[in-house]
């Protein structure tokens, strides 16, 4: 048992040690603008856009929940235009953020995981390595930049979608009207509201895609190895989306 949990212990530091030195390795390839800047449009569109469609079809259906549920939480003597306040705020604040970002970490992480991974097993890296250049500027900073920054355009769009099928089921299903659901939707509207969301998918998009590159680009074991770096990618996204949601909750919602 000692020596499970030994050994255990120690391939969890030397995973963080390698995280480091990568995450260190990225940020000085940050300097190579000339590499990076002319590809981080093509990983913005693929990241973003080509995202588009599945984001939007989540919020679609999770706005119509939320209005459902809060219809039927509520039911009795609380006026209906909380409804509009609880799709809203649950939107912008908690639900679209997270659940767009658990889909996404499986469409982006997963496939850079295995772009990465496969590129590793076939020497393609060490090719660029021969040629001069830095694998880190050339394959890495673009996936992690443009992750950061589009996963808000992604959740910005989520929410709007989310807002409006939850205002189209209120007033189509519900005994809510417009007049009231807009009350309820501006009653307790704070700006920040919108400005916590996309402060959590960024954190989103920059964990996701640094899992996803880091997992990719450490592949060793052929095809074996690239599905393994797959699933891990997946997993470990997942759980680091909720640890970073409970930390933004706790220093920011205080």
């Amino acid at each position: 048992m000692l020596a499970f949990i030994g050994r255990r212990s120690t391939a969890i530091l030397t995973t963080f040690g390698r995280l480091g030195l990568f995450l260190a390795d990225t940020v000085r390839a940050l300097a190579d603008v000339r590499t990076w800047g002319s590809m981080v449009f093509q990983q913005m569109k693929r990241v973003g856009v080509d995202s588009m469609p599945i984001s939007l079809f989540i919020a679609a259906f999770t706005g119509l929940v939320l209005a459902l549920l809060s219809s039927y939480v509520i039911t009795g003597a609380v006026p209906l235009y909380l409804v509009g306040v609880l799709v809203a705020k649950t939107s912008m604040l908690e639900l679209v953020p997270v659940l767009t970002s658990l889909a996404l970490a499986g469409r982006v992480g997963a496939t850079m995981a295995a772009e990465l991974g496969t590129m590793r097993v076939t020497e393609q890296v060490d090719a660029l390595e021969t040629l001069a250049y830095d694998p880190y500027a050339y394959l890495i900073v673009p996936r992690i930049v443009a992750g950061t920054l589009m996963f808000p355009v992604i959740v910005a769009f989520a929410i709007g979608t989310a807002i409006a099928t939850g205002w189209l089921a209120a007033t189509t299903l519900l005994p809510v009207t417009n007049e009231q659901f807009e009350y309820g939707m501006k009653l307790y509207f704070q700006p920040f509201d919108i400005q916590y969301g996309l402060i959590k998918a960024s954190s989103f998009g920059f964990i996701i895609t640094l899992i996803g590159c880091f997992l990719g680009l450490s592949t060793r074991g052929g095809a074996e190895g690239v599905g393994t770096a797959t699933t891990q990618t997946v997993v470990y996204s997942a759980g680091m989306i909720l640890v970073l949601d409970a930390y933004w909750a706790v220093t920011l919602l205080r």
